[in-house]
């Protein structure tokens, strides 16, 4: 089941183009929507959860029309938004019992074993008595990752998930969303880079509504290679050189600063071959169409 985007354009009424004729296929797999906050990645997310009415354009998951038929949509829905709450004094089997009554698992047999399922998938089972309100950040997004897979979806959303989570816990949660992306679509909206690079085939990088870039991140990465450089210099001399060169990037080491270079060849004897990462890509995408001063963590 592919999920097919075409010319899809939302302007709220304070005049944000949010989105500008937005198309894309998104196949089965991990797919990941890179790009800084305001890019335009969460009204995408929330007009394809059928919670937005774009202005423009249409969306179909496989036969299903996603615009004109949202209960359709809903019923093979997963959809774990950027910040959500779940009773406080709840225990997390009762919570998920109660949504897996709300998605239709009505027989209490084959409910109480989804509910297993998905705890024990989600590696919440051993906590399961214990109320959602006493639980870590990334035990609720583990949590919700096991309401949005109620009813096995076709189409799966998540967006920004590991904002806010400590080292441990983001690799855990991105652990479980690559078991999870097998026979499904599933888009990660983040602007995360190592979110993506670890986890997704395909990628596309949204800034101000419009898409950047659609590629393989392997792919991506490779054609930039001989084509990033690196200089340490000081922060007197980066005016100068963001005057002379195409600077994508600047970050501080030891007290200096490593400025990253988008050349088609040696800048200069001062500079350094870099082997680009995903990170690359994004900033020397950012820069060509935008100008320099993207920003994005890691």
């Amino acid at each position: 089941m592919q999920l097919s985007i075409r010319d899809l354009s939302k302007t709220y009424p304070n005049g944000t183009h949010a989105l500008k004729a937005v198309s894309l296929d998104v196949s089965p797999g991990m797919f990941g929507l890179l790009g800084r906050n305001g890019a335009g990645k969460s009204t995408l997310m929330r007009i394809l959860a059928t919670l937005q009415e774009p202005d423009t354009g249409a969306i179909a998951l496989g036969d299903i029309d996603v615009i004109r038929d949202k209960d359709r949509v809903r019923e093979t829905l997963g959809y774990l938004p950027q910040s959500f709450g779940f009773h406080p004094r709840v225990s997390a089997e009762r919570l998920l019992d109660h949504f897996a009554v709300l998605k239709g698992l009505v027989e209490p047999r084959v409910r109480r074993g989804v509910v297993e399922s998905l705890l024990r998938r989600t590696n919440l089972w051993d906590v399961r008595a214990r109320r959602v309100g006493t639980f870590s950040g990334g035990m609720r997004q583990r949590l919700g990752v096991a309401v949005a897979l109620l009813g096995s979806p076709r189409l799966i959303i998540v967006d920004e998930p590991t904002a806010g989570l400590d080292p441990e816990e983001r690799v855990r949660f991105l652990n479980l969303l690559s078991e999870i992306g097998e026979g499904s679509v599933v888009i990660l909206s983040t602007h995360i880079v190592e979110d993506v690079e670890e986890l997704c085939n395909r990628v596309a990088i949204i800034d101000r509504g419009e898409i950047l870039l659609e590629a393989e991140p392997a792919r991506a990465i490779d054609d930039l290679r001989g084509r990033i450089w690196r200089r340490s210099v000081g922060r007197d001399e980066l005016p100068a050189l963001e005057q002379e060169l195409s600077v994508i990037s600047t970050k501080l080491l030891a007290g200096r600063t490593i400025a990253h270079v988008y050349a088609e060849s040696s800048p200069g004897p001062e500079f350094d071959p870099v082997e680009p990462d995903l990170k690359d890509v994004y900033f020397s995408v950012m820069a060509r169409h935008h100008g320099a001063g993207a920003e994005v963590r890691s």
